[in-house]
């Protein structure tokens, strides 16, 4: 009992510890923040976050697989609609859009090496691969399999966003392309026109 107990404990400073890294970072950029910044934020010693990360890139990797976590369960609630496969990217396009730009430093840490040195967990990794599983297997839904569309896919939806952060963060320059992108990618790899939607009444 008293180990559960003690466990958890460990598992509420460890996610302390993380959401206080997330505000820094945002507050100082990723690489602008030091370990004794970090504890002071959560009332610990620096010492003392060893018991809980081992380095700092350990919790940059705590982070990178939180967020890829967040991602894999906001993709498995997109729509795939394989009557209108149009419409279910262009859904699927804004809302990875949206996630993406909301969080500048969330992207940079996804997305870009800007941290010297870290890699991935095979753990961390693991998160970030079964958000891709999931985004292929819904490709693969609408009859989009090939490897070089998938990555064409990949590049424009975070070219749009790494543009959107850089340039007019907030703004709605680059989110205005979205859906022109996605019917543009639509055309490249030759899916039909959706149906007219039914009207009711």
């Amino acid at each position: 009992m008293r180990d559960r107990v003690r466990e958890a404990r460990a598992d509420a400073t460890r996610e302390m510890v993380i959401e206080a890294a997330w505000d820094l970072s945002r507050r100082e950029g990723l690489t602008g923040w030091s370990l004794r910044q970090l504890a002071d934020e959560v009332g610990l010693k620096a010492p003392t976050l060893y018991a809980y990360f081992d380095s700092k890139h350990a919790i940059f990797d705590a982070m990178f697989c939180q967020a890829w976590r967040a991602l894999g369960e906001l993709s498995a609630t997109w729509p795939v609609d394989t009557d209108r496969p149009r419409a279910s990217l262009r859904a699927g396009a804004r809302s990875w859009f949206a996630f993406s730009t909301a969080e500048l430093v969330r992207f940079q840490l996804m997305n870009q090496r800007i941290i010297n040195g870290f890699e991935p967990s095979p753990e961390a990794y693991a998160a970030s691969v079964a958000s891709y599983e999931h985004y292929t297997a819904q490709f693969a839904a609408v009859g989009i399999t090939d490897q070089a569309h998938l990555d064409l896919w990949t590049a424009m939806c975070s070219g749009l966003a790494s543009q959107q952060l850089a340039n007019d963060p907030g703004g709605e320059r680059w989110e205005r392309l979205v859906d022109d992108a996605a019917e543009l990618f639509c055309n490249h790899v030759g899916l039909p026109p959706d149906p007219p939607l039914m009207e009711q009444g």
